[in-house]
């Protein structure tokens, strides 16, 4: 199935979105650090299959929307331009869906807007004290050393995405080099690398802190990948345990990156989750 392919200003710039099927519920997908809406490629069509609608969003400075030098990338700002985004798409309420980066960014949303989110669907997020991970601490500690490489002519983006890309899957031929150059695209050369560096500096926790999570109304399902190379093992526990009513499903064997690893677990337990029947083309 392919996709419709959009362009919403949201005020600094635009976001490319990605539309899988018409008139059905709508159901966001945001994705992580490191990825695009890409990562969403065998599960948006499904999503549409079961008369529901997919909305991949690449958020705002990733993928193929703009990014604008002076623009703020921090989990605040985008989820205030996917409320924006939302708004300019007519969808009044959505289930979201956050993977990683974009699970801090919906839960953000749910808190400040409980009013736009209908469900809550996690998938390896990262909130209370794991924001940053320890793959955005990592570049955040190095940017000096990464931009002396760059400015000795070593490759740019490559050697740091590529292994944080393979340590976010426990088996390496899910994220064979094609795919790595899939997801390297954004971030060629110099201006790439220095990109990517600002995306990981915008992670702050602060802007986590006024999302009082354990109030949340929402229906919430986490899915947790439970070989994640980036949190501590006994965070998904705790985040159940703080957001009420909220129900953990471990896949065992997996990374974060679960829609490359386990996509067919990801369509199963979502469409359960929105009360949606799987079909096949």
């Amino acid at each position: 199935m392919d996709a419709d392919l959009l362009r919403i200003p949201v005020g600094p710039g635009s976001m490319h979105i990605e539309r899988y099927g018409h008139g059905g519920a709508p159901v966001v997908l945001l994705h992580g650090f490191g990825t695009s809406s890409f990562v969403w490629r065998e599960i948006a069509p499904d999503i549409a299959l079961a008369n529901r609608t997919a909305f991949a969003i690449d958020l705002f400075g990733h993928g193929e929307s703009d990014r604008p030098f002076d623009a703020d990338f921090g989990i605040a700002a985008q989820a205030e331009l996917v409320d924006r985004a939302l708004t300019a798409l007519r969808l009044p309420r959505a289930t979201i869906v956050g993977l990683d980066l974009g699970g801090a960014i919906a839960l953000r949303l749910a808190a400040n807007r409980p009013e736009r989110v209908e469900r809550l669907f996690l998938v390896n997020p990262i909130a209370l004290d794991e924001v940053p991970a320890e793959d955005i601490k990592t570049l955040q500690r190095n940017t000096g050393r990464f931009a002396f490489r760059v400015s000795r002519g070593i490759l740019g983006a490559a050697p740091i995405l590529t292994e944080l890309l393979r340590r976010s899957v426990t088996n390496e031929e899910h994220m064979p080099d094609k795919l790595i150059a899939r997801y390297l695209a954004p971030y060629v050369g110099e201006e790439g690398l220095a990109h990517l560096l600002l995306l990981a500096r915008s992670v702050d926790g602060e802007d986590m802190e006024d999302a009082e999570l354990g109030t949340l109304p929402q229906p919430t399902l986490i899915l947790w990948g439970d070989q994640d190379a980036w949190v501590g093992p006994k965070f998904p526990e705790r985040l159940t345990e703080t957001i009420p009513g909220s129900r953990l499903v471990r896949l065992p064997g997996v990374g974060r990156l679960v829609p490359e690893e386990a996509p067919e677990a990801v369509v199963s337990l979502l469409l359960e989750f929105i009360g949606a029947t799987a079909l096949h083309a």
